[in-house]
């Protein structure tokens, strides 16, 4: 199952929720504006083509953590006549945002690199090896979004918000991408230049992978993907128990951040009045929506056997 397909179990205060989703957004935000400066200006002044990709990857995250902040604080706005639900699927739209900055920095940071080495294997470029500093900024990368992603995971694990849960699945990438450039940068020293920018390529490979996978989920939510089979049989199960329901019609959810709201169709007997098939529904939502925690409404309709609709 994908990370935007699942829900908490239990809702989180949104108050709490608001102060958990901008402290790891902000943190996100501190931590890439410092390593785009370290790594590109290391990157630079080494040599080195595969930090150099790193750096411009940390500062198309600094943009798109920008993107990602507003996004969170819209969010959070109250409902109003036009959103009776409130402003949570900017959540969605921010995880957006960043799945399209990732695969824009993939695609410039694999051609850059391919570029590179095509004109080291031609012997047109310059390229004579990166120098040892650089791989101790790489290291530190590792270690610096190995913190993150673990940090930043689990209040995505408890807020469910999507673009946090988008943000540590960049940190978890620059953790590989950095790996790349460790590799790269200490093959180097033992004069394999080739594989500097080689590792560029690789971190760019990794970075649209979890670009697309980014986009997939969002992209879900804003459809409107039912978050899961294992949902939708819960919903059917739970439903078919009330007492009257003879059968389900059609189950559909609409996202609203780490909420729900449902739209089911159920068949009742034919031979039942309006008031007692408006009863039933009434006792399946009330079901719904006591039994799954992030349910926020349920709105039935039902169908008798004789073809009436309510």
């Amino acid at each position: 199952m994908s990370t935007s397909s699942s829900v908490a179990t239990t809702p989180m205060n949104p108050a709490d929720r608001s102060k958990l989703s901008n402290m790891a957004v902000s943190l996100a935000l501190i931590s890439n504006v410092l390593l785009a400066l370290l790594k590109t200006s290391i990157g630079i002044l080494g040599h080195s083509p595969a930090l150099l990709a790193d750096g411009i990857n940390s500062t198309s995250d600094v943009v798109y953590n920008i993107m990602v902040s507003i996004f969170v604080r819209a969010a959070y706005k109250p409902a109003d006549d036009e959103h009776p639900y409130g402003h949570t699927q900017f959540e969605s739209v921010g995880a957006l945002v960043v799945g399209a900055f990732v695969i824009t920095t993939a695609i410039t940071i694999f051609w850059d690199s391919l570029n590179s080495l095509f004109m080291f294997f031609k012997g047109t470029g310059d390229f004579a090896g990166s120098a040892r500093y650089t791989l101790y900024a790489a290291l530190f990368t590792v270690l610096l979004k190995g913190f993150l992603s673990f940090y930043t995971r689990k209040i995505g694990d408890k807020t469910r918000n999507p673009s946090v849960i988008a943000l540590a699945q960049d940190h978890r990438n620059d953790i590989f991408s950095a790996t790349a450039v460790v590799i790269g940068t200490t093959m180097s020293q033992f004069g394999y230049h080739w594989l500097d920018p080689l590792a560029g390529a690789v971190v760019a490979v990794v970075i649209l992978r979890t670009g697309i996978g980014i986009l997939r989920d969002s992209t879900d939510d804003l459809m409107d993907t039912l978050p899961g089979k294992a949902l939708n049989e819960q919903i059917r199960e739970l439903a078919i128990q009330v007492p009257g329901v003879q059968a389900i019609d059609s189950v559909k959810a609409h996202r609203f951040g780490q909420y729900l709201v449902i739209n089911l169709a159920i068949f009742l007997d034919g031979a039942i009045s309006v008031d007692e098939g408006d009863a039933i529904s009434d006792h399946v939502e009330k079901v719904l929506v006591d039994r799954i925690d992030y349910v926020r409404a349920v709105h039935v309709h039902f169908h008798s056997k004789n073809g009436t609709q309510t």
